[in-house]
């Protein structure tokens, strides 16, 4: 049994939030423990299962500094970024490919793979 009451879906206090609504008003959890737990039923499997926290121990998001911008660029460009050809694919990788389509689908990256 967990230490934290359940809830049906739909069926939440007020003062209680998802991580998704808190971030729509703009506030994050902020180091709180988690409050209780929502549940949905499926039918052929275990029931999701969402975090709930509350709203007055919430605290507001953390502003994005100049920063914080250019670290976030730069990881994302090297998400996008082969590791083959050197080209931003201009999306992110596959994780399973480890390289852009062309690349994967060469007879270069195969090679390149068996080393």
């Amino acid at each position: 049994m967990s230490a934290v009451p359940v809830y049906r879906w739909k069926l939440a206090p007020d003062g209680l939030a998802t991580r998704r609504q808190l971030r729509a008003l703009g506030l994050r959890p902020g180091g709180q423990p988690v409050a209780a737990q929502l549940e949905r039923p499926r039918r052929r499997r275990g029931p999701l299962v969402a975090h709930l926290y509350r709203l007055d121990l919430a605290r507001p998001v953390r502003p994005m500094t100049p920063a914080r911008r250019v670290a976030l660029d730069r990881a994302m460009t090297a998400r996008r970024t082969c590791p083959v050809c050197g080209r931003d694919a201009g999306y992110v990788l596959p994780v399973h490919l480890g390289a852009c389509v062309p690349c994967a689908d060469s007879d270069r990256y195969d090679s390149l793979r068996s080393v």
